[in-house]
């Protein structure tokens, strides 16, 4: 029998879980996020279909979403409880398939690991799982890798599956910007384009050299056999380890003193702090995120000179990182990530709890 990698993904998730507890939402644009409120500063954590189809999406701010939203949208608020209640049975469900190993690798959306010969049928039971479970919707991509099968999701969904291998990789994505590649987002894109390189096959067929000299000998080579569709295979279900532990917050007014910024990390900084010391484990660096009005964002860290577990620590490198904010600029949000040390024994993954993304 073959190895397989599906990846499962459920279809508007946050949105889906709303719709579920309120039937009579079913079929209007469903926008959620913050508060729920659209006249104030938060931004769109997910949209139905429906609102998807005026234009709505992920990260835009509610104000936005407003103004191109119909009059029948429902903006609701985020219900961070309600989620991972829903994820957690999701997960379960898969867990239960036969000869499945099953890797988190987000509220909604795991990876799949099965030797079969046929891996629509698998496919097919995931989602019979999950429905019967949890009563929502999920897509599959099927690969012969990670890369390749959560490429694939996205030519399955909503409610469907799709398989992307070696074999047809090119001919389904050759052709498509490297904008569509999982891991090339505008910037990369951008650098890219300077190197002229504009479709997935331009980036396969790339000189080894150029990419690492724009890129460096890591990602240089990472991101030439991405446009080959080369990746990872292995799904691994070992339990993942929080690397940091972030909290932020958007202001309904900019903030306009230091004392405001001051009082604000100092906020942030220490309940960051506390959920790290619920884990028992030291901070070793701090974040900071900054939005300045109107929308330009920045992100900067300082590594302390010693892991620590007090609390002021961790305050005061906040504080200290807000000091070199510049003073004439009102700021719309700040945030805080304090990234820990490893337990022992422990497999870190490159992510942090979506309550505390930053």
């Amino acid at each position: 029998m073959a190895d397989w990698v599906l990846h499962v993904d459920m279809d508007q998730f946050i949105a889906a879980v709303e719709v579920l507890r309120r039937p009579e939402l079913a079929g209007l644009p469903v926008i959620v996020g913050g508060r729920g409120d659209p006249t104030e500063r938060a931004v769109v954590s997910t949209a139905s279909y429906e609102a998807r189809a005026f234009g709505i999406g992920s990260g835009m701010p509610l104000k936005i979403a407003a103004r191109k939203a119909p009059d029948d949208a429902v903006f609701l608020p985020v219900d961070h409880e309600a989620y991972e209640s829903a994820s957690t049975e999701v997960m379960s469900a898969l867990r239960a398939l036969p000869g499945v190993v099953v890797e988190i690798i987000g509220w909604d959306e795991c990876f799949l690991g099965i030797a079969t010969e046929d891996p629509e049928h698998v496919a097919r039971d995931a989602q019979s799982a999950v429905l019967e479970a949890t009563g929502l919707h999920c897509s599959v991509g099927i690969g012969d890798n990670k890369v390749r099968a959560k490429i694939a999701t996205e030519f399955g969904k909503p409610r469907g599956m799709f398989r992307l291998t070696a074999e047809n990789w090119f001919e389904v994505m050759g052709e498509k910007p490297t904008r569509d590649l999982w891991g090339v987002g505008p910037k990369v894109q951008k650098r890219l384009a300077g190197l002229g390189v504009e479709t997935v096959q331009e980036l396969a067929d790339a000189g080894r050299d150029a990419l690492v000299a724009e890129f460096g000998p890591r990602m240089g080579v990472w991101y030439r056999d991405l446009g080959a569709g080369i990746g990872p295979a292995t799904v691994d279900d070992t339990p993942w380890i929080a690397r940091s532990h972030s909290r932020e917050t958007t202001f309904q007014q900019n903030l306009t003193t230091a004392e405001q910024v001051e009082d604000a990390l100092r906020d942030l900084a220490g309940h960051a702090f506390d959920d790290c010391a619920a884990e028992g484990r030291a901070v070793v660096r701090v974040h900071l995120k900054v939005r300045y009005a109107p929308f330009e964002t920045k992100t900067f860290g300082r590594t302390l000179a010693v892991p620590t577990e007090r609390r002021d620590d961790v305050i005061d490198a906040a504080v200290a990182l807000g000091r070199t904010l510049d003073a004439e600029r009102e700021v719309r949000l700040l945030g805080v990530r304090a990234e820990m040390t490893m337990p022992d024994g422990g497999d870190m993954a490159e992510r942090t709890p979506v309550r505390g993304r930053i």
